[in-house]
């Protein structure tokens, strides 16, 4: 009987082409693990799959026999697999895997033990990684000889459970592991931000676990750079990367220079080209490539990206002969690709691609709780910047937070606008300390900085989109009615919401039965559509 009276106990096991084999007149007089198996008295066994090659039938069926003799209720069930080679790590676990799926478990009624004492060590392997991946949903077992076999004992064993939640410490080793990773991604600054934290938590387990392209998003300033690079490290520290970190601006890339940068080029490829030029997608072999404001990139330069992200083959400039490069990409973006496919400025299969796993990073307005922590951290960062330490009196941190979470505090530039207040503010701070009167200053400062950003705001928003002739040709009604609606259409995930926004009394009265068409025929009265509202909005 099983160690639970209402179940059956089942082991799974190799014949032991050498533990288990002997002549036939003497093979009583040495230990052999799969009959001693049967002879526990505190282990009976009610069925024993015993797994053998057809080379080794003989074998087999002297072995299930003395099994029987030694134990007669046990059910012997020969199953034959064979091996091509039996150290062929990628054939055995092939051959384990499929049998696995295909055996009809019972866990319910049957309790499973896998012998790993036979077989070879490659096989062992393959036991442990299916026991612990739940394929097999049991436990192991490994037996040892007696000290002296011809006094007819069977030895000892021992049983491993490999589900790892079970074990106290090891749980809490792999939780204390998680923290570490995730406070790594996040520079070990202790966000208070539930959502942020929670996709910090997920992108440690992709980043951890998968090669595939990562996708980061979010306004200009959010940190996806910062973020990338973090990646990078946490990849490097697990030995999961080898290769450099390489980091390029894609709306630096410009013309012909464009497809050199990024695939390299051969001498003589073009005039100029005195010397061969690797290109940052063969120099990030082995390491992460990201590719900032990928949308930026011309139509030729997403197609080659695109082959060179799924072949790891890409052909340089002027070159004959594709090189290769096994690199894992972060690509990231402060605008929503969707409009850009539709206006068939990005290719849909590269978006597709990389949206595998996307990210979007939220901006400082919407991680308000997160500035205290951020602010402690960038003077951290100036004080090993500087050498000097520099800290707030208690009224000047309570007057500069009290700005920095109210509504006046735009953070247009989130982390880069956080960190170059407090960095204005170290170094004009006396002696070491930042006091009111510094933190009025910068107060003032921020304000007239963004104050300039919304001075003339309509304008502003139409200067991007129309020239001087065509705006000189609109009326100034016309125009400040425009520029709402292009800031509605900036503030609105789609067309279809910002209609509904835009019209929303006429739908109440039923006036309006198409507001996304309603607006794409408004916007084309200024020979505007929705991709170039959004897009040059930035």
């Amino acid at each position: 009987m099983s160690e639970s009276s209402s179940k059956r106990r089942v082991v799974l096991g190799f014949v032991g082409t050498v533990l288990d084999a002997g002549r036939a007149d003497r093979r009583f007089d040495k230990w052999r693990p799969t009959v001693a198996m049967c002879c526990h008295p505190s282990l009976p066994i009610d069925r024993y799959e015993l797994l053998r090659d057809a080379r080794h039938a003989e074998l087999a069926e002297t072995l299930a026999a003395d099994m029987r003799a030694a134990s007669p209720a046990t059910e012997v069930r020969q199953v034959e697999m064979n091996l091509t080679d039996p150290w062929d790590f990628e054939e055995v676990f092939a051959a384990l895997h499929d049998y696995c799926r295909a055996y009809p478990f019972e866990p319910d009624a049957e309790d499973y033990l896998v012998n790993i004492t036979t077989g070879t060590h490659v096989a062992q392997i393959c036991w442990f990684l299916l026991a612990e991946a739940h394929y097999v949903p049991g436990r192991i077992i490994q037996l040892t000889p007696p000290k002296r076999w011809k006094d007819g004992a069977p030895g000892g064993y021992t049983i491993t459970d490999l589900d790892l939640s079970r074990y106290d410490r090891i749980a809490r080793r792999f939780q204390a592991e998680a923290i570490e990773a995730t406070s790594f991604l996040k520079s070990g600054i202790a966000t208070r931000n539930p959502a942020f934290n929670r996709m910090i938590d997920r992108i440690e387990q992709v980043a951890l676990r998968s090669r595939a392209p990562l996708l980061l998003t979010g306004p200009t300033g959010a940190g996806k750079s910062q973020l990338a690079r973090r990646i990078y490290d946490l990849k490097k520290t697990r030995r999961q990367v080898a290769g450099p970190f390489v980091e390029v601006n894609c709306a630096t890339l410009r013309g012909d220079s464009a497809m050199s940068t990024l695939f390299g080029h051969v001498k003589g490829a073009f005039t100029g080209a005195v010397t061969e030029r690797a290109g940052l997608l063969r120099s990030a072999d082995g390491g992460i490539l990201f590719l900032d404001e990928i949308g930026e990139l011309g139509p030729d330069e997403q197609a080659m990206c695109l082959r060179a992200i799924e072949d790891k083959r890409f052909l340089p400039v002027g070159a004959d002969r594709e090189t290769a490069s096994d690199f894992q990409l972060i690509a990231g973006t402060n605008r929503d690709l969707g409009p850009a496919v539709a206006a068939g400025r990005f290719r849909e299969d590269l978006l597709a691609r990389l949206n595998l796993w996307t990210f979007d990073l939220p901006g400082l307005k919407d991680r308000r709780e997160d500035i205290e922590p951020n602010v402690d951290f960038e003077l951290k960062r100036h004080a090993e910047r500087e050498g000097v330490n520099v800290t707030f009196n208690r009224q000047a941190r309570a007057r500069y937070m009290a700005f920095a979470l109210s509504p006046d505090a735009l953070w247009s530039a989130n982390f880069r606008d956080l960190g170059a207040s407090i960095t204005r503010m170290a170094t004009l701070a006396p002696g070491g300390r930042i006091d009111e009167a510094v933190v009025e200053e910068e107060i003032d400062r921020l304000k007239a900085t963004w104050h300039g950003q919304r001075r003339d705001g309509p304008e502003a928003r139409l200067a991007g989109l129309l020239d001087a002739d065509r705006l000189a040709r609109i009326d100034p009604f016309d125009r400040f009615q425009l520029a709402e609606v292009i800031r509605i259409c900036r503030d609105s995930p789609n067309l279809s919401a910002a209609g509904r926004t835009l019209f929303a009394a006429s739908r109440l009265d039923k006036a309006s039965s198409n507001d996304a068409d309603r607006l794409r025929k408004y916007l084309a009265r200024f020979d505007l559509d929705w991709a170039t509202v959004t897009e040059r909005g930035g």
